[in-house]
């Protein structure tokens, strides 16, 4: 199995792979890593699972703790074990991993179906943001909206013992992951769409505002995670393309044309991966891209048991990675 390598900054030595843990489903979009160096990750069938063992691949166990009935995307583990499911099929909900389940914390907003919820984080006070990556195309037509850039991703905040979320920030390019900053200060949103990572300030002055905090990354962020040393992973599902990039630039009715193509046309990932590292000055600590790789479309990346575990919407497993100065 081919993982992730590539360049790097001075600070880090290479991403070195190590092997490829099939999980018996499709789709780990997303993956997280628990205190005990536990990876969880949702599946293309509605299954919750959780995967012990990934230091030794070839002994790895899995678990699962719950079935939510939809398609499972972002997670976020809460203080009590419970688990946060963006669902793009049933919206945002609350997994009891002790013994699986499944409560609907929100369907709707503003009056309509939550859709294509993508990803969550919850605040020491107990307030939950997550976003909804596109209005107007499911998850499964997603890249009719990357190609169409309908720019209808948004931010919603479900405040405690709250039942409808309300909306924070819309008319975001396929708004994706989700991390908030050590102090929670402020949110890091990836847009997809535009290859960038957005800052919305929570505190202060500024509160309530929105500006860059990382653009021009060399492929299109997708799930973030916070890890023990303060980084943020971003995973990198794709690079950057010229021509995706000029047809941005185009009219609405040929981004809408283009769409139509790209969503019945069949699609196969390129061998790329990548992950990017940054701190929360906005400072991209290290990047790695392969663009030969046969782990594709990297959706998520977490730090478990000293090793960088990738996610994946297309793989049928998680790839096992070394971290940037473990290698050699």
């Amino acid at each position: 199995m081919t993982g992730v390598a590539g360049r790097t900054d001075s600070r880090g030595a290479g991403l070195v792979p190590e092997a490829f843990v099939g999980i018996g489903g499709r789709g780990p979009e997303d993956v997280i890593a628990d205190g005990r160096g536990r990876v969880l990750t949702g599946v293309e069938d509605g299954r919750v699972l959780r995967v012990d063992g990934l230091a030794e691949p070839g002994r790895a166990r899995v678990e699962t703790l719950a079935d939510t009935g939809g398609r499972p995307l972002g997670l976020e583990l809460l203080p009590d074990g419970d688990l946060l499911v963006c669902d793009a099929e049933r919206g945002l909900l609350r997994v009891t991993t002790g013994d699986g389940t499944v409560r609907v914390l929100a369907d709707e907003a503003g009056g309509e179906p939550l859709r294509f919820c993508s990803n969550v984080v919850a605040l020491s006070d107990g307030t939950v943001y997550f976003t909804v990556s596109s209005r107007r195309h499911p998850l499964d037509r997603w890249i009719g909206d990357i190609v169409e850039h309908t720019g209808t991703g948004r931010l919603l905040r479900l405040a405690p013992g709250e039942g409808t979320p309300e909306v924070v920030l819309e008319g975001l390019q396929f708004a994706n992951g989700l991390a908030a900053s050590a102090d929670e200060s402020f949110l890091v949103v990836a847009e997809t769409g535009d290859r960038r990572l957005t800052r919305v300030h929570l505190t202060g002055p500024e509160a309530g505002t929105s500006e860059p905090f990382v653009e021009d990354l060399p492929g299109m962020p997708d799930n973030m995670w916070r890890g023990p040393d303060g980084l943020i992973r971003v995973a990198l599902a794709g690079p950057r393309i010229g021509a995706l990039d000029r047809l941005h630039r185009t009219g609405p009715a040929v981004r809408r044309a283009a769409s139509r193509v790209a969503v019945r046309a069949p699609f196969r990932p390129l061998g790329f991966a990548g992950v990017v590292a940054v701190d929360d000055e906005g400072h991209v600590v290290h990047t790695l891209v392969d663009h030969h790789s046969r782990f594709r479309m990297v959706t998520s990346a977490c730090v478990a048991e000293g090793r960088l575990i990738l996610g994946s919407l297309w793989e049928r497993g998680v790839a096992v990675c070394e971290l940037p100065g473990k290698a050699g």
